[in-house]
């Protein structure tokens, strides 16, 4: 609760006209003193007064793309019986605030107002809670409360086309890409049996055990499998416009372009960042090279951001190649990213191809380490071009 300046001007002349009163015998002034103190304690109570307001919120649509236009539909309902709610209301969107009419809402009656999100950057634009004002008549007592839940808004990175995707050194037994994800080399999981699947697949004993049928889930382990690894160093970034640095703008991008293009080929993905990330509203990741499993790699790109960790590359590198995660490789990086393309280029061994994607810097890349495939970019559109020029993996 909050007392206005005018409520505490009102105050104090309450204080010392009940006090020189008292003190002097001015039943005038005591009269004064108590009239301003019961004016006071009035709009306290009033002010304290909490409306029942049922407040929900639908995002159209909650996931676009940067750019893309994305609404919220606001809706607040009087949930009381007695009396109507003339209120002060307010709604956060990202940065700013949206104003949200409430003068004279009946009990049982709602009122819905309609606004934009702001897309123009990627990131999560939270939305909410709506912050309700209750002031009484006089102006001295004001108390903001919030209501609702916030509701998250995805503005995932730019997807630019990509007519090639690298399918590194992995074949299928019979010569070929295979874009099964399931097939009949290595066991992977259990899964519950659905219309369709082969009898031969059930597994008997844990059907037995756990009372429903369960089918073995197979991998393909000669399935080709990309690595993409985003570099959010902020040491790797250093140029900013705005406060926002444009080359780790356009790698999120390049990112996103290329898991969209293994999707659409039925290829396994793996996005992993160099430093800490974040997934939404939610505190960082200590782990450096473990990926978020809850949040689609979209949504982790949306999240990103850039970390102070400059030392993570080395560490990134080294997980890389002991645990090998794929046949090929993809790292994109800012200009300053260049002078450690080493650490990149001695994964070699572990990935058979393995492709660099450098953005804002102000000249070519000066060739690096054997069998890295370099791409200069300036933006995502850029990167997108030279990508499908690329005749080698």
């Amino acid at each position: 609760m909050g007392i206005t300046a005018r409520g505490v001007g009102l105050l104090v002349a309450a204080v010392v006209l009940l006090g020189v009163g008292f003190r002097f015998a001015y039943p005038e002034l005591t009269v004064l003193g108590a009239a301003a103190g019961a004016a006071v304690g009035y709009a306290a109570l009033t002010a304290a007064w909490r409306p029942r307001l049922l407040v929900t919120r639908h995002a159209d649509p909650d996931r676009v793309a940067r750019g893309e236009p994305a609404s919220m539909t606001l809706t607040v309902r009087n949930g009381g019986r007695l009396r109507s709610a003339n209120l002060l209301a307010e709604d956060r969107c990202g940065d700013r605030t949206v104003p949200v009419p409430l003068l004279r809402l009946r009990p049982g009656r709602d009122t819905e107002v309609r606004y934009h999100v702001p897309t123009h950057r990627r990131g999560v634009v939270p939305v909410g809670p709506l912050r309700v004002t209750r002031r009484d008549p006089l102006g001295l007592v004001a108390l903001a409360r919030p209501y609702g839940e916030t509701t998250p808004v995805w503005v995932h990175p730019r997807i630019h086309p990509l007519t090639a995707v690298p399918t590194g050194a992995g074949r299928s037994l019979d010569g070929r890409v295979d874009g099964v994800p399931h097939g009949s080399i290595t066991f992977n999981s259990l899964r519950e049996y659905v219309v369709g699947d082969e009898l031969r697949r059930v597994h008997w004993r844990t059907s037995a055990r756990v009372g429903e049928l369960m089918v073995r889930e197979n991998v393909d382990t000669s399935l080709p499998r990309l690595v993409v690894l985003l570099d959010n160093r902020a040491v790797a970034h250093p140029e900013r416009v705005d406060g926002v640095a444009e080359s780790f703008e356009s790698a999120c991008e390049a990112a996103a372009s290329v898991v969209t293009a293994a999707h659409h080929a039925d290829l396994p993905v793996l996005l992993l960042m160099v430093g800490p990330e974040t997934a939404g509203t939610e505190a960082s990741n200590p782990e450096a090279i473990e990926p978020r499993r809850s949040a689609g790699p979209l949504d982790r790109l949306a999240a990103a951001e850039l970390s102070g960790d400059g030392d993570a590359l080395r560490a990134t590198t080294t997980r890389l190649r002991q645990d090998r995660l794929g046949d090929t490789l993809i790292f994109l990086t800012g200009p300053a990213g260049r002078g450690e393309l080493g650490h990149v280029g001695a994964l070699r061994g572990a990935y058979p191809s393995v492709v660099v994607g450098v953005f804002g810097a102000a000249e070519p890349t000066p060739a690096g380490a054997t069998g890295l495939v370099v791409i200069d970019a300036a933006d995502g559109a850029a990167f997108a071009a030279e990508w499908d020029g690329v005749r080698r993996w």
